[in-house]
């Protein structure tokens, strides 16, 4: 047999995956305790090139690394410390996103081209009050529902204390919006059904969330008594007021460093307790470093204190991978591993929200605490906790001036 004819014969032969491409978006579903959770995730590159990245929202959860070999896919998002492996096989794609020790079924088909949906669906958008939540780690009995909507197509969040849920997506189907979001961490389903009262019967699936609970209009619950979301800037206090906020912990690099240090002295200090391992505090994370570059010459500093499982103390890898991809300058600090977080920070009362932050003034006291940090999924929701926050901060540094030139 010639040259040419025993290469023809080899790549007639050859598996056809081999010749397939990940390249494009793609439909996809996890199953979370035998809940399907649909969500998309795109693919750009091939061989040791392959990229990947999820979607929450308009925002992109990209991977870090990873190859495509024979039709064997392996990508790392090493932002949550996970991996995804699957196999293409005649255009379908199956296989594990590991995460935190969990391995999540995940099955994709590539993504047709999509048409607007044309069902008359009813107006649910803006914002929403969730009733008779059940919330026994932060003791909350409602929750905020916000709500875009474009014919049938609609995105949003849930507001807890602690954050949101992401960027839920979805559309109307069957007299019902399905939405749901997965972007590496917090994977959910909500089924939200229209009621003829006005309210919306509210299905969450996820890994926090299960159950039904109504939806009411904020007036609504006003009018009735019902029970109000937890004001984030009042679910968490210090023991005592007049002590400074102390903490000494070790940065990156082994240095301690304590809220006595010179560098704090006089300064505006923001005080982020927070850990890798936790979606909400990403998003802070996304916002912090501009802060702090936008006002650090004027006198505010920012020190992370980091609660981490024993293995990711070890050898912090998601931990980098979020320093590197925020551009964050300032101090982060390895506090230890996240059950020891409440017998470490003596000063803080009523604490059980990740994240959660400290303003301290001047004179080395608190002055705010702010639980949580939602994203751009909140939608006005969101913009205006970062106006608040921002508020606060410049509310303090110009006491902070005003008291240095008496």
């Amino acid at each position: 047999m010639t040259r040419r004819l025993l290469l023809a014969a080899v790549l007639a032969s050859a598996p056809a995956a081999w010749s397939e491409t990940l390249a494009g978006l793609w439909n996809a579903t996890l199953n979370l305790n035998g809940t399907e959770i649909p969500f998309k995730i795109e693919f750009a590159g091939d061989g040791s090139n392959i990229k990947g990245w999820f979607f929450n929202g308009d925002e992109h959860e990209n991977s870090t690394g990873g190859r495509l070999e024979n039709g064997s896919l392996v990508l790392s998002f090493d932002t949550y410390a996970s991996v995804l492996k699957a196999t293409l096989k005649d255009g379908v794609l199956d296989g594990e996103y590991s995460t935190r020790g969990k391995p999540l079924p995940i099955h994709a088909v590539r993504a047709a081209p999509r048409t607007p949906s044309k069902v008359k669906a009813p107006d649910i958008s803006g914002l929403w009050y969730l009733e008779g939540v059940s919330s026994r780690k932060h003791n909350e009995k409602a929750w905020q529902f916000v709500i875009q909507q474009h014919g049938a197509e609609v995105s949003g969040a849930i507001l807890r204390v602690d954050g949101d849920t992401g960027t839920l997506t979805g559309s109307y189907q069957d007299g019902k919006f399905v939405l749901s979001h997965f972007s590496g961490g917090r994977p959910a389903l909500v089924v939200v059904t229209p009621e003829s009262d006005g309210t919306l019967a509210v299905e969450l699936k996820g890994q926090h969330h299960e159950g039904l609970i109504s939806a009411v209009r904020p007036d609504q619950a006003r009018a009735k008594g019902l029970d109000l979301p937890t004001d984030a800037d009042q679910h968490t206090r210090v023991v005592d007021p007049t002590k400074p906020f102390t903490f000494s912990f070790p940065d990156l690099n082994g240095k301690i460093v304590s809220n006595t240090d010179e560098r704090f002295r006089g300064k505006v200090l923001l005080v982020n307790i927070t850990g890798s391992w936790c979606p909400n505090c990403h998003d802070e994370d996304a916002f912090l470093p501009a802060l702090y570059d936008k006002y650090h010459a004027q006198g505010l500093e920012v020190v992370a204190l980091d609660f981490e499982e024993a293995e990711q103390l070890a050898d912090p890898v998601r931990l980098k991978t979020l320093i590197k991809e925020y551009g964050t300058k300032y101090s982060v600090l390895l506090g230890g591993e996240t059950s020891t977080a409440k017998d470490k920070l003596p000063q803080a009362a009523d604490w059980d929200s990740w994240p959660t932050t400290f303003f301290v003034g001047r004179d080395g006291l608190v002055k705010f605490v702010h639980a949580g940090f939602p994203r751009p999924g909140s939608g006005e929701l969101y913009k205006k906790q970062k106006e608040e926050f921002i508020a606060k901060v410049e509310q303090l540094l110009i006491a902070n001036q005003t008291a240095s030139k008496q």
